[in-house]
């Protein structure tokens, strides 16, 4: 059994150029870009370290304050700033990075340091987003720079800034086996963007459906305007008001088909008339082809959806149903009175 986390896909968007320019990438890309201009925009066969804590001099858990009184004791303590961010840097080169991913921030004095090194860096990265690196590039997030090692860092075919519309976007592409990739999408305006967005995220959802039970059926509205005709048959066999019920459900049903052949431009009475006596005949497979603004016959221009996603809508159209109609009485809200006043600070009283 397949299970699909559809939180391992990073959707990206970025309005500007062409709808055609979206795509998959192999790998993770990060709304952000190099910390320093001095460091390398480009790195092939990258060594990735992932690092959830700061490149910067730890601060005092308590106030302090430190009396400097001559130039001797200020360069010192300079120098032992300096000293102790490019400790940090060293480590992270002593195992093998040439690329860093940090969560938090990094001290310019340290982006130099990194910069000399030719390491291209990133700093303030989402936890989403290295949650996501971990999984495509095979790297550990490292809470310790006393604990890195070469066995914790990732690896991507190219690390590269990239100019995508008015911004700077970091791509980590070439993963191998990534267990998280991303989508970026492109568009000409910001409402175009986001209807792929939905578009997409409805594809992957389907997608997923089909993985976890591979299962399909026909679409079109064929399979609900066969289930309502055995319904009818069936309700034949039932006494009462038990019939009646039957009966209203396979006509409930029948409003998937209708609802299609009204979005197509189609007349639904027409449509329905046609797709029952085709159904009666046999025709299992007719449905609505919205395209072709006809019945046709579904198997054949292979238009199927998941079966998890039908036995879904069903049942929670059925629930939501029975819950309304297991509702005895409404009792309407009465209208909200004013407060009353004294009347003080000139406002007159109300009784």
């Amino acid at each position: 059994e397949y299970r699909v986390d559809l939180d391992d896909i990073m959707v990206e968007k970025k309005p500007g150029g062409s709808i055609t320019d979206t795509g998959l990438i192999e790998g993770i890309v990060l709304d952000k870009e190099v910390v320093h201009p001095g460091m390398p925009k480009r790195i092939e066969k990258a060594r990735i370290a992932l690092i959830n804590c700061p490149l910067e001099v730890e601060k005092t858990e308590f106030d302090a304050k430190i009396n400097i009184e001559t130039p001797e004791q200020m360069e010192a303590f300079l120098r032992e700033e300096e000293n102790m961010l490019r400790s940090m840097v060293e480590k992270i080169s002593s195992a093998g990075a040439n690329v860093v991913i940090c969560q938090k921030g990094i001290d310019d004095m340290a982006q130099h340091f990194l910069a000399k090194k030719g390491v291209l860096a990133v700093r303030r990265a989402k936890k989403s987003d290295m949650e996501k690196l971990s999984k495509a590039t095979g790297g550990r997030i490292v809470t310790n720079l006393d604990g890195l090692s070469s066995e914790d860092l990732g690896y991507a075919e190219l690390v590269e800034e990239r100019k995508v519309g008015d911004d700077k976007m970091v791509f980590i592409e070439g993963c191998r086996n990534p267990r998280s990739v991303a989508i970026l999408i492109r568009g000409g305006t910001e409402r175009v963007v986001d209807e792929a967005e939905r578009s997409i995220h409805d594809a992957l959802c389907v997608v997923r459906d089909v993985v976890q039970e591979p299962k399909i059926l026909a679409g079109g509205g064929a399979p609900e305007l066969e289930v309502a005709r055995v319904l009818r048959d069936y309700a034949e066999s039932l006494p009462g008001r038990e019939q009646l019920a039957v009966q209203k459900f396979a006509e409930a049903i029948e409003i998937v088909p209708i609802t299609l052949g009204e979005n197509a431009g189609l007349d639904p009475i027409d449509i329905l008339s046609e797709l029952r006596a085709r159904h009666e005949k046999g025709e299992r497979w007719a449905g609505v082809d919205v395209v072709g603004g006809k019945v046709e016959n579904m198997e054949r221009l292979e238009v199927y959806e998941p079966l998890a996603v039908k036995k879904q809508v069903i049942k929670s159209a059925t629930e939501a149903a029975t819950m309304i109609l297991k509702i005895d009485d409404v009792i309407a809200a009465a209208k909200a009175k004013p407060p009353k006043t004294s009347g003080y600070g000139g406002v007159p009283p109300s009784y």
